[in-house]
């Protein structure tokens, strides 16, 4: 009896020093006014700047997103972790260049893990079908309700065929750039007021 104890008591501590560091992720400037205006700007703004970094980086995305029926872009997906991992991240949902509203990411983990990463994740929607399912949802889960193929560049340094012909593929960019081998599986998206 006294392991399970002292195991419930370690990972109530670890989601508590969890708890504690996530307050210090915030995007959000101490002196913000915090308008929905104002959010829906910024969110447009940083939503524009990583699909600017997506075509640099992955040469051919422009292309597949052009085609896309759909992209739902999360320029800053914050997460940290003490054992448990956290994180979470607001984003714009679009079709061509119109804004079909705006989504929540939120993720968890539990294992040995310790650190912070902000990383932007892009769900391209390659089949109208997708998308429809996507939108008409009551939240939704890459890998329970769809299967998301994250996005490679082949050989050729283009994104490769598997990539453009998946109903749903995604691609993860850190500070260093595209991220391979990354699992989304589990990650909640649900619609949000801004």
């Amino acid at each position: 009896m006294a392991p399970i104890f002292v195991r419930s008591l370690l990972v109530a501590a670890a989601v508590a020093v969890s708890g504690v560091a996530m307050v210090g992720c915030t995007t959000t400037p101490p002196d913000s006014q915090g308008s929905p205006r104002a959010d829906r700007s910024a969110l447009e703004a940083q939503t524009n700047a990583t699909l600017s970094r997506l075509y640099d980086t992955a040469p051919g995305s422009r292309e597949l997103i052009s085609r896309a029926k759909g992209v739902l872009v999360f320029p800053a997906v914050i997460g940290g972790s003490f054992v448990v991992g956290v994180e979470h991240g607001r984003g714009v949902l679009r079709s061509g260049q119109r804004t079909l509203g705006y989504y929540s990411t939120t993720g968890a983990s539990i294992g040995w893990q310790a650190g912070g990463q902000s990383k932007a994740v892009i769900y391209v929607f390659n089949t109208q079908d997708a998308l429809d399912k996507f939108v008409n949802g009551n939240g939704w889960s890459a890998g329970v309700d769809a299967t998301v193929a994250v996005g490679k560049v082949g050989a050729n340094g283009m994104i490769d065929t598997q990539t453009a012909q998946a109903p749903v593929a995604a691609f993860v960019m850190t500070n260093a750039g595209l991220e391979a081998g990354v699992s989304l599986q589990g990650s909640k998206i649900t619609k949000i007021a801004l």
